[in-house]
């Protein structure tokens, strides 16, 4: 029975976090979704939570949701932006979304402390530095 459900694989999209200035022209973090697919995705939806270890106790924020909608194409949307107090945790963010009206989903976790200087590589599409899982 198990063999009969297809496999569907997500493989390119692409959630980022990138840190740039803010209408304050204060050094933000935000979070995008890459659609590197050469058709759109749409009825897309993102639950953002995070969880881990803060000051030597157990903590987990409150789950987000965010309806994107449809992302055309090579195009981004901007998920939510990132405070710095959280990328010491486990930074969850769970992609689903439609492509060719089949439902596709994917979880993306950012480790903590893994969004560093260090890190940072140019993110296809947004043309900006930050760190990016595919």
């Amino acid at each position: 029975m198990l063999k009969d459900i297809p496999q569907l694989i997500v493989e390119k999209i692409v959630v980022a976090i990138v840190q740039e200035k803010n209408e304050l022209d204060e050094l933000v973090w935000n979070v995008y979704l890459i659609n590197l697919y050469d058709e759109e995705i749409y009825g897309v939806l993102v639950s953002s939570k995070g969880y881990g270890i803060f000051e030597g106790r157990e903590v987990k924020t409150s789950v987000l949701r965010h309806l994107i909608g449809t992302v055309e194409p090579q195009e981004y949307a901007k998920i939510e932006p990132l405070m710095d107090d959280l990328l010491g945790l486990n930074n969850e963010y769970w992609v689903s979304f439609y492509k060719n009206k089949v439902m596709y989903d994917k979880k993306y976790v950012f480790l903590p402390e893994s969004v560093r200087e260090e890190n940072l590589t140019l993110i296809p599409v947004l043309n900006k530095k930050g760190v990016m899982i595919q």
